[in-house]
């Protein structure tokens, strides 16, 4: 448990320092939160491997910063810190080395760590199609509704989309912010973001009233991919930030799957271009969890519809196809082309036509419209 000294220290830090700073990530690990504290609250010798100009720009930060404010503001939000050494803390962060979070301010009352263990990323295009909006909320409340916790960003299209679609359904999901987790980001998603906070989890990096940045944006995605166990891309153009969010994910060892949509639409490039490599296809719930739950939870089996053909006896199924579709044939043609006998094949035909699949003309045998439909339909799927 983390004491508190270093709970405000790591608050402390994570006031001064980006998300995702490998450099400081390394200080910290070599030397421990308190003598980077120190080094930074008496403005002492630079810490290696950053310029002075940027060493100046953290003691700048550094004379700034209040972690029991912090502390406060979050509170009043109904937000807590949530420090590496903590019982909530989800170990699997630590993937993330030196990139990993100093602390995530977490908004809901469930365990994160708890809710981690069972989660996966839903996150796509912002500017989606109806056909995305449609798969990620599925996806989503399927997911829910087989126990697993729906990750993704907040935004708007498919993160928004998979959000609603797991609340939806009664279940589990958590909102990562590339802001303080007490100001909603986008604005338009402030109703959303509040429904998570009461009925799952807000989650973010970044110290109370701290502001979105393009950078951040990118660097949450990492937190998304970590914190799952897997990432599931539902509609991406080539440069689209989901993409970034796989790609943490595939680097971290985590499964990466993805949505395919129409070849024309370039907003399924990206999808597309991930299944290429070393992404796996998708198109439901559970096929998901198929992926990454425990052994056994096993997707259907997927099949075509069942044709009145299909329930025949397999000698029966022969004899049927041997039977020309545009003429009669002799009961030798049609044993010829069954690989049986004569006599099995005469006793086949009398079995089918009972069943209306063939009539008798003459000495010879022909199929009726009904067959020839059936017949055909068969043919074309092999």
């Amino acid at each position: 448990m983390t004491d508190d000294l270093t709970l405000l220290a790591r608050v402390f830090l994570a006031r001064v320092i980006e998300p995702g700073d490998e450099v400081a990530g390394r200080w910290i690990r070599e030397r421990g939160v308190h003598e980077v504290v120190h080094r930074l609250r008496r403005a002492g010798e630079a810490l290696p491997g950053i310029s002075g100009k940027r060493w100046a720009g953290l003691l700048a930060r550094a004379e700034q910063a209040d972690p029991r404010a912090d502390l406060t503001l979050a509170q009043q939000a109904g937000a807590r810190f949530v420090a590496p050494g903590d019982t909530e803390w989800p170990t699997q962060l630590d993937d993330l080395g030196d990139a990993r979070p100093l602390g995530l301010w977490v908004r809901g009352r469930p365990s994160l760590r708890m809710w981690a263990l069972r989660a996966v990323a839903v996150v796509g295009a912002r500017a989606c199609t109806e056909y995305g909006a449609h798969m990620a909320a599925t996806l989503a409340a399927g997911l829910a509704e087989r126990g697993w916790v729906v990750v993704s960003g907040g935004a708007y299209g498919v993160d928004g989309a998979a959000h609603r679609g797991a609340l939806g359904a009664g279940g589990a999901t958590v909102a990562v912010l590339a802001c303080g987790v007490d100001r909603p980001y986008p604005r338009g998603h402030t109703e959303l973001i509040g429904r998570i906070a009461e009925q799952g989890l807000v989650v973010g990096e970044l110290p109370p009233g701290e502001h979105p940045t393009q950078s951040r944006f990118v660097l949450r995605n990492r937190v998304i991919a970590a914190l799952t166990r897997g990432t599931v891309v539902v509609e991406a153009a080539h440069r689209s930030g989901s993409l970034v969010t796989a790609r943490a994910a595939q680097r971290l060892g985590r499964f990466t799957m993805g949505v395919p949509g129409p070849a024309t639409s370039g907003l399924s490039a990206g999808v597309h271009e991930l299944l290429r490599g070393e992404a796996v296809l998708v198109t439901d719930a559970a096929e998901v969890v198929e992926l990454v739950g425990d052994m056994g939870e096993l997707a259907p089996a997927r099949r075509g519809p069942v044709l009145p053909r299909d329930l025949l006896e397999p000698a029966a199924r022969r004899v049927l196809a041997a039977l020309p579709g545009n003429r009669t044939a002799s009961p030798e043609e049609v044993a010829r082309g069954a690989q049986t006998s004569q006599d099995e094949a005469v006793a086949r035909l009398y079995e089918l036509r009972a069943l209306g699949y063939v009539e008798r003309h003459g000495d010879g045998w022909k199929l009726t419209r009904q067959a020839m439909i059936s017949v055909q339909g068969g043919r074309s799927r092999r």
